[in-house]
């Protein structure tokens, strides 16, 4: 009787699953069923012809189950490896060189309550997120079935994926420096009496003044702080070679360098009468697509775009009712805590009048090759110690937003995704812990911006330093997505984010401290240039806005050429003055361009960082730079304007010089496409020569723009001039009119070398060509070229 049963809801389930699989048009590809754990009824996946998988399903539960099986099916090892890394599980496959990178992911994994965490969650998101486990675990059970169809990473290393569990969604906190090396480095500029050349580095916006938290002694303040948050003191590459983001020099270009740009148009403002909203993340270029594609319907759902593999959800696309994008927002949410440790007893640290003994967690991290190894997790009221200093009675605790109770971003995007409008939409941003600029467009008309994230409140300090860890200066709670900055339907009709500071006029910031440290606004003031410009703003205008490789920073410095260049820069100022400030590929002046600011930025700093700052003020801030030298002031000498020409001239000869050096005496020759090339490889070839020969490189490719320019392709002048962050995945969405809607995905779907979707999408990236993202049952039908079957087994 129970298999009977089993029998006819199952069989009930597949005839009320929407387009009921029964009767079907033939598919070219033709149809695969498989059998597995885990699904509730029959899911149907069709995939179109650029390789989108569009879900079917009866339910939520199992539209989520096929997410997490597609994912696991194209991405498996980058979301095993990612999953192994969180949980704090290299060692048990790698060895003893991950021992301390264990750790110190260990020590972030959320201790509290899971259970409590799990309850509180809404239950249709649990459900979507227990769903989409369970799909990732059922691809895990077909490979230990069949290895044949194991990723080839797995073969050449000899290890198997990990399984999940809905609970490591909570535990999975994730390592993450924040700030903390930025209020360390001011600590000690405030000891050498030099702060002031803070703003050299991240000035501070919107103005303010530095308040060093009273009782802190900046002099015992060093980089030893940071302790386990310092990625030197926790290495986690394959390589030596690869671990050069652990010069702070490197690590804060990078940081800066990634961001987004996103826009939305109000129908008022667009050639149809209707919404557009366009959004491209820029994220690492090189390595593992930080994107992939799905469509997921079931009654209550109809939601479509890209998605962080091995993160429930879409992150950015549109549902039937609306389009949704996002950018990082700027939110200061983390701070270093001083605790004082007891002489006798370092066990215990002083807070709030009393001796407090840490909350301890045993923990063994099983070893490759050797003796698992024992280690000791502490905190003080649930924040990470960090570091530990028994002989100066010191430690540090580390606050971060991320360790709070109910800090459950993991599941925020399926909360987003089940929403209906701006007002359940503003329900789910509780969820989400992560600073975002939301951009939102329905198929009403209306357009919204929402910056959502954790905001600690500090009452008595605002970020910028560390602070005594005694109990005056902790954080008293979360402020209210209420009380975060937004707009609804602007009467402007348009509005932007590009990582900028973005605090509305007006806005409580003193009351409300967010952050002090943003983006310089280059990217930004160019898509309002020319959204401006344009009264009616239509699709192929975001598509060419997003290709926009008009640079403002270059035309600041054609601005500042000199009048008589000398003998030796004289060619390169001519050049430049010919030059429309378009970082295209085949320019030749976009490649002298390029050299000079780097020659350019290093001269300022020499003369412009004191000596005794310099070792911890290795790069300065670009706008911060081009705005003295466009008003140059003493800092520069007694003749600023003549010091600033000449700095310019030097470096126009520096330029010129590498410029050669690199391409050619001919400079008719110069292609700055040459140098920025698109080159992505696996993760581990650079240091496993197995893996580099089973996965080949995906290069070739010239590019051009740099992190300044819309069309964001950016380099780290320190590492070469390869791309190495940009937008992977591009989309824009005619609101409304789904089917117009456009996307690209670099370099393609799947990881695996033997998939025809290893790389179909990096010729279509790289000339811009942007591809339709069906929505409608029609469209996708008539563009349909598979179909799979999920069978509960």
């Amino acid at each position: 009787m129970i298999q009977r049963r089993t029998f006819l809801l199952a069989s009930a389930a597949f005839v009320a699953m929407p387009g009921s699989l029964l009767a079907k048009p033939r598919i070219k590809g033709g149809t695969r069923s498989v059998n597995l754990a885990g699904a509730r009824a029959p899911v149907e996946v069709v995939e179109d012809e650029l390789g989108v998988p569009h879900v079917r399903a009866a339910s939520l539960h199992d539209a989520f189950f096929g997410q997490g099986y597609l994912v696991a099916r194209d991405r498996l090892f980058q979301i095993d490896m990612e999953h192994r890394r969180d949980m704090g599980r290299m060692a048990e496959a790698f060895g003893a060189r991950f021992v301390a990178a264990d750790k110190a992911a260990r020590l972030f994994l959320y201790q509290g309550d899971i259970e409590a965490e799990l309850a509180a969650l809404p239950p249709d998101v649990l459900e979507c997120a227990r769903g989409y486990v369970a799909g990732v675990n059922a691809r895990i059970d077909e490979l230990a079935a069949d290895p044949a169809q194991l990723p080839l990473e797995y073969g050449i290393l000899g290890i198997g994926p990990l399984r999940w569990d809905v609970r490591d969604l909570v535990r999975d906190r994730g390592i993450s420096m924040g700030d903390a090396d930025d209020e360390v480095r001011r600590a000690q500029l405030q000891a050498r009496g030099l702060l002031d050349a803070e703003q050299l580095m991240v000035p501070l916006r919107p103005a303010w003044s530095f308040t060093v938290p009273e009782g802190l002694d900046v002099a015992a303040v060093s980089e030893a702080d940071l302790g386990l948050l310092d990625p030197a003191n926790r290495p986690a590459s394959f390589a030596p070679a690869q671990e050069a983001h652990l010069d702070p020099a490197q690590r804060g270009a990078d940081r800066f360098a990634l961001g987004s740009n996103a826009w939305t148009v109000a129908p008022s403002r667009t050639a149809t009468g209707r919404p557009i909203l366009a959004n491209d993340p820029h994220l690492g270029i090189g390595g593992s697509s930080p994107r992939h594609m799905v469509h997921l319907t079931a009654p209550g759902l109809d939601v479509i775009g890209a998605g962080s593999p091995g993160l429930p959800g879409i992150m950015q696309g549109h549902t039937d009712r609306f389009a949704f994008g996002r950018t990082n927002f700027h939110i200061d949410q983390t701070d270093l805590f001083i605790l004082r440790t007891k002489a006798d007893d370092p066990e215990r640290y002083w807070h709030k009048g009393e001796w407090k003994a840490f909350e301890t967690v045993e923990e063994e991290i099983a070893v490759k090759g050797a003796a698992a190894e024992r280690v000791t997790l502490r905190y003080a009221n649930g924040r990470p110690i960090v570091s530990q200093d028994a002989a100066r009675q010191r430690a540090v605790a580390f606050a971060t937003v991320s360790m709070l109770p109910g800090a459950n971003m993991r599941f925020a995007m399926i909360a987003i995704n089940l929403s209906k409008d701006w007002v359940s939409l503003r329900q789910a941003f509780k969820l989400h812990v992560s600073p975002t600029n939301f951009h939102y467009a329905d198929i009403d008309g209306n357009t919204g911006w929402q910056t959502i994230g954790f905001v600690p409140r500090r009452p008595k300090h605002d970020g910028l330093f560390p602070a005594p860890g005694d109990g005056d200066f902790d954080w008293t709670g979360i402020l209210p997505v209420e009380d975060m900055p937004f707009v609804y339907n602007p009467p402007e009709g348009w509005f932007a984010s590009a990582n900028q500071m973005n605090l509305p006029t007006g806005y409580p910031y003193r009351e409300r401290i967010i952050s002090f440290s943003w983006s310089d606004p280059f990217r930004y003031d160019r898509c309002a240039e020319v959204l401006r410009a344009q009264p009616k703003h239509r699709i192929a205008d975001s598509i060419a806005l997003q290709h926009d490789v008009q640079s403002l920073p270059a035309r600041a410095l054609v601005k500042l050429l000199p009048a008589a260049p000398s003998p030796e820069a004289a060619s390169a100022a001519a050049l430049l003055r010919r030059w429309d400030c378009g970082i295209e590929a085949d320019s030749a002046a976009a490649l002298l361009y390029e050299m000079v600011m780097i020659a350019l930025s290093a001269d300022f700093r020499e003369a412009i960082v004191p000596a005794a700052a310099k070792d911890l003020i290795p790069t300065v801030n670009l706008a911060e730079m081009l705005r003295m030298l466009a008003a140059p002031d003493t800092r520069l000498g007694a003749d600023p304007a003549a010091a600033r020409d000449a700095m310019v001239d030097r470096a126009l000869a520096a330029g010129w010089k590498r410029a050669v050096e690199l391409g050619g005496p001919d400079p008719a020759r110069w292609k700055w496409g040459d140098l920025h090339r698109v080159t992505i490889a696996h993760p581990l070839a650079s240091s496993n020569p197995a893996i580099a020969a089973a996965f080949p490189k995906i290069d070739g490719g010239r590019s051009g723009g740099d992190g300044q320019t819309p069309m964001a392709r950016g380099f780290n002048a320190k590492r070469g001039f390869d791309v190495s962050h940009g937008a992977s995945y591009l989309f824009v969405a005619d609101v409304g009119a789904w089917d117009n809607s456009r996307f690209l995905l670099l370099p393609g779907q799947s990881a695996d070398p033997r998939s025809p979707r290893y790389r179909d999408f990096y010729p279509k990236w790289l000339a811009g060509t942007m591809q339709p993202l069906w929505f409608s049952k029609a469209a996708v039908d008539r563009h349909a070229a598979a179909r799979l079957v999920l069978n509960p087994a």
